[in-house]
């Protein structure tokens, strides 16, 4: 379940670095970048640290967490740069990150023990010894009472855990490299974290998981606010995951206000692009599965679809081709808007990566996380109280707002199928969290869910569960439950926009 809800300093020193960040771009006007140098020591003020070792060091790791909210590649500590190298050339509209999108502040880490069985010092010293009778590896030895554990020998079979009726031997594991269900995470000749970026799907589960905040990923919150101070009209595009994201007092109704008080011109849905996604989907489905096609996966998580592809090569074309919410939404509003620009709002860091491929940054021209947007309302002083209260919008169905939530996506393809194809039975299994999707789709190879449909999620229940989300997940799951029961549609078959599909692709 993790960290994510429980309000922590980590928290309070990410929501500060991206509101800084927002009020700079809000304030900047051309080639006045000096105030980076100043935030730091606004962010962390006076001269006794709150957090680390040294006031120093917590400056040090905030300079570098406020260069990725800014795009900007980490500095080598062993250079001397100042914070704002680079800076002028990588915040204009139009700038994508630089690869790697999730990064590691090597002097925040930890070097945390990376998969170590320790006994406490809760050990009873016992007369019976059972730990030290099953290793196999005569590891544990006794002193001043107390059992320890030679680690040169021990082989981590966990046998002596197993036995301890204290229950006080433990398995040490590094938080991020339990969080990742890529493998990815190695250690560095100093012991810190490393990210293996060939293998990371960039699902974010690492950064939303470490508990000394050592992990970030890059945001676009600068060049976006800069999109929206051109003449350019952008849109935000909100995932239906945002349901409650922002507190109670922003209630669904609140949303077209409190954007374009950020200077969005208007907030579009990503369910209606969901929707769109689903018929696409069914349809896909049922034309294609099992003839062609033994099972197939969902498209929507691109942290799933790259793993799966990646993993299962001799599969890759059993996960639906079509488009994802986010592009489907994104070209949707181009082709209302022509000219306008589109951001995608929403939980998920792997969406960042999936709108730099070239294949889809025509459609869609930034990324924010709810957690870079909440800089963003801190940075405008918007007081959501005051908002103005309008309908909720209604171009999409429960279905597609559904999506936010584990099995969302699944149920939503499975009552399109059951309404335009009733004669045909959908049979579905579901998995969250990249282990579980890998054990899927072995299954899967292995030819046991065959004629299914199988819907792949990176993070813990689902887009509620992103690394970029602010609420508990089960509080965050119920609140898109309420939403749902504010829908007067449904079902995505019942959406508005059926005939425009076969124009947007």
């Amino acid at each position: 379940m993790g960290m994510r809800g429980i309000h922590t300093s980590i928290n309070d020193i990410r929501r500060k670095v991206f509101t800084e960040v927002a009020r700079l771009s809000y304030n900047y006007e051309q080639g006045s970048l000096q105030d980076m140098e100043n935030i730091p020591y606004r962010i962390i003020p006076g001269e006794v640290s709150t957090y680390r070792e040294s006031v120093f060091l917590e400056r040090a790791i905030v300079k570098e967490r406020m260069r990725l909210a800014m795009g900007l590649p980490l500095r080598d500590v062993t250079e001397h740069a100042p914070v704002s190298r680079g800076a002028e050339e990588c915040i204009h509209p139009e700038k994508y990150y630089q690869p790697p999108l999730i990064n590691i502040i090597k002097f925040a880490c930890h070097k945390c023990p990376d998969n170590q069985v320790v006994i406490t010092d809760q050990c009873q010293g016992c007369l019976a010894q059972p730990c030290r009778q099953v290793c196999p590896r005569d590891a544990i030895y006794f002193e001043r009472g107390q059992a320890r554990i030679d680690q040169d020998k021990c082989i981590k079979c966990g046998r002596c855990m197993g036995v301890c009726q204290y229950g006080v031997i433990l398995r040490m594991e590094r938080p991020c490299a339990v969080a990742c269900g890529m493998k990815a995470i190695t250690s560095d000749q100093y012991g810190r974290a490393e990210i293996d970026q060939e293998k990371c799907v960039s699902c974010g589960m690492c950064l939303a998981n470490c508990p000394f905040g050592a992990i970030a990923d890059k945001a676009q919150i600068f060049q976006c606010i800069q999109a929206i101070k051109s003449d350019v009209p952008v849109y935000a595009a909100i995932a239906p995951a945002i349901a409650g994201q922002f507190g109670k007092d922003l209630t669904p109704g609140k949303m077209r206000d409190a954007f374009k008080k950020l200077g969005f011109k208007d907030v579009v849905e990503v369910a209606v692009g969901a929707d769109l996604c689903t018929l696409q989907e069914a349809e896909d489905f049922i034309s294609e599965v099992p003839e062609k096609r033994p099972f197939m996966g969902t498209s929507c998580c691109p942290a799933w679809s790259v793993m799966a592809k990646r993993e299962f090569p001799q599969h890759a074309d059993c996960i639906s081709m079509a488009l994802t919410p986010m592009v489907l939404t994104g070209r949707l509003t181009k082709k209302e808007h022509p000219g306008c620009k589109v951001a995608f709002i929403g939980p998920c860091a792997a969406k960042k990566l999936e709108a730099s491929r070239r294949s889809v940054r025509s459609d869609v021209d930034f990324v924010l996380t709810f957690e870079e947007v909440m800089g963003m309302f801190e940075a405008r002083e918007v007081d959501f109280a005051s908002l103005e209260d309008g309908p909720i919008p209604s171009s999409a169905s429960a279905d597609g707002r559904g999506f936010a939530v584990s099995g969302g996506v699944a149920q939503a393809v499975v009552s399109c199928v059951n309404r335009l194809h009733p004669e045909r039975e959908i049979m579905v299994e579901h998995a969250e969290g990249l282990n579980d999707c890998r054990k899927m789709l072995m299954r899967a190879r292995a030819g046991k869910l065959n004629g299914y449909l199988l819907e792949g999620m990176a993070c813990p229940g689902g887009c509620v569960g992103g690394a970029g989300t602010v609420q508990l997940i089960p509080k965050a799951a119920a609140e898109v439950e309420k939403v749902k029961k504010m829908t007067d549609k449904a079902h995505a078959y019942e959406s508005e926009y059926r005939e425009i599909l076969p124009r947007l692709d």
